[in-house]
């Protein structure tokens, strides 16, 4: 069980949501040490300006994980994280409206101008979201094989790999530079305070002081 006197860890995405999440973090009262925001730093774990909060930064991929095994209380998570991990001891209750994209289905143009989507009943797809990808053909009754690739998912296509990816899309002009194009969106993303459930029963007042501020703080962006 939590020591009562110990600090949350607030765990926090390296990268560029950073440029997007630190105004939000300074408005919801928490103020990191100066270090956090050295992109040079090799330091992962940070105080901030209230003893009762320490800031951890791992990779986005990784705030999930830190938070369902209880290493980290809360977190900001892309909610394609979220859904891709979708671990019962994570709840997330403050949509942060920052880190806006989408997660779609792309494939190269030449396919797309030939082919109805409507009609697929298997498919090969390269994506960092296996299962979120396996489920979301699954609801329509389509076998999507899924390649687990971490980056670079637009060579996929190209060189062979498979036919389609699915993967985040902000803009569009990484998918429009490597000859692709958006066919299927999956769902709309956005950056979310996510919490531990485990934290949330043992330490409430701490822990809901915290969603209240980055709720607060969301409404006033």
């Amino acid at each position: 069980m939590m020591n009562a006197n110990e600090p949350l860890i607030l765990a926090v995405p390296k990268g560029r949501i950073l440029k997007e999440v630190g105004p939000l973090m300074a408005r919801a009262g928490v103020e990191p040490e100066a270090d956090f925001y050295n992109d040079t730093s090799r330091r992962l774990q940070f105080a901030t300006g209230d003893p009762g909060l320490e800031i951890i930064r791992v990779r986005s991929f990784d705030t999930a994980t830190f938070l369902a095994f209880g290493a980290a209380h809360l977190a900001i998570c892309g909610s394609d994280v979220l859904m891709e991990f979708d671990h019962p001891e994570i709840y997330s209750p403050v949509d942060l409206k920052v880190g806006r994209c989408r997660l779609s289905v792309a494939e190269p143009i030449e396919l797309a101008a030939n082919e109805d989507p409507r009609r697929w009943s298997h498919l090969r797809i390269a994506t960092k979201y296996p299962n979120v990808t396996r489920r979301h053909f699954a609801a329509r009754g389509v076998q999507a094989e899924c390649i687990k690739l971490n980056g670079a998912m637009e060579l996929a296509p190209r060189l062979g790999l498979c036919r389609r990816i699915v993967d985040l899309v902000q803009t569009g002009s990484t998918l429009e530079a490597n000859g692709l194009v958006e066919v299927e969106k999956i769902a709309e993303i956005s950056s979310r305070l996510a919490i531990n459930r485990a934290a949330l029963k043992t330490r409430p007042n701490a822990v809901n002081m915290w969603v209240d501020r980055f709720r607060e703080a969301t409404l006033a962006a």
